[in-house]
This record gives C-alpha cells, sequence and structure tokens, in this order.
C-alpha cells in the first residue's frame, strides 16, 4: 500500500514503512517547536498520519486541504513554520532516539521540503481532494508522551506514535 502527501503540483509517495519514518521524524521536530495555536494543529495533523491507529495505507494530506491563515501574513507564518520543522529534521533532530536508523528519511524530507517551498497557501481550499482538513483548535494536539517527548492526540488515542508502535 501506498501514502501519499501532495503539495505543490508535487507528490511524495510513501510505503507504509516509509511513511511510518516520514511522520517520525517529523513528529520529533515538530513536538519540540509547536508554540501557537495553528502549529499544535499542524502536529495533530502529523499525528493522525499514525498507521497503527488510522491503518496502514490510509494516511496522507494534500497541503491544498490544510486551513494556512485568512491573510498574506498568516499564511507566510505557517508556511515558514513547516519549513522550519523540515529544516530541523533534516537536521537530525533527535533521531539518536529513534530504536532504528532512517537512511531514507533525509530523501523524504528533502522532497516534501521542495513541495512546501513551491506550495502558495494562497491555493488551498480551492479544491476538495476528499482527504480530511487541518484539525480544529479544539483537535490540538497539546499533550505530550511523558515517555517519549512528542505530542498526541488526546482525542484520538492515548498514547504516541512510538507507544503505538511498540505494541
Amino acid at each position: 500500500m501506498v501514502n501519499t502527501f501532495h503539495g505543490g503540483g508535487r507528490a511524495l509517495s510513501l510505503s507504509n514503512g516509509g511513511t511510518a519514518v516520514f511522520v517520525d521524524v517529523l513528529l520529533l521536530a515538530v513536538s519540540d517547536l509547536a508554540d501557537s495555536a495553528w502549529e499544535y494543529r499542524f502536529a495533530t495533523l502529523l499525528t493522525l498520519q499514525d498507521q497503527s491507529v488510522m491503518g496502514r495505507g490510509a494516511v496522507g494530506f494534500d497541503l491544498e486541504d490544510i486551513d494556512w491563515g485568512r491573510s498574506p501574513g498568516e499564511w507566510a507564518a505557517a508556511k515558514g513554520f513547516v519549513l522550519r520543522v523540515l529544516d530541523l529534521a533534516l537536521r537530525r533532530h533527535r533521531w539518536d532516539e529513534l530504536d532504528y536508523e532512517p537512511p531514507y528519511a533525509e530523501g523524504y524530507l528533502r522532497q516534501y521540503r521542495e513541495m512546501v517551498r513551491a506550495f502558495d497557501p494562497a491555493d488551498a481550499g480551492r479544491h476538495d481532494s476528499g482527504h480530511p482538513p487541518l484539525p480544529g483548535p479544539e483537535e490540538a494536539a497539546m499533550a505530550s508522551c511523558v515517555r517519549h517527548r512528542v505530542l498526541c492526540a488526546p482525542e484520538h488515542w492515548e498514547a504516541c506514535v512510538f507507544c503505538n508502535s511498540s505494541h
């Protein structure tokens, strides 16, 4: 099965294992950077890519489906945050905490970074891809797994992506 992430006129298609790695390294970064309501909502979107809960081959999202804000300033701030998350992940932030070596993660992150860079948030909401939009403020992942120090979405499940993968 393949999970696909779309944006900027491009697509990143990943196997189930590749998706798990991609989500793991992004969660390590986003959990340490999220500070505003929008940033926690984006973190929630990443937690919802946990195939242990959502189902294998059943995740992925389009950048066009995300609520990037209502003004050019909000769009720029949100896009800047996603790029900072990707840059931090590309610096192998906390990868030493993984119980595996993610050999392809850097390539996935670089490709996704180019997708985000090419994406114009002003184009968001202009099509219906069928994927769920960015979770609302009331669903924001603000709880952190004490053991793994990553954000989790308690509205959806009790454990973080790392706890879920160890079962």
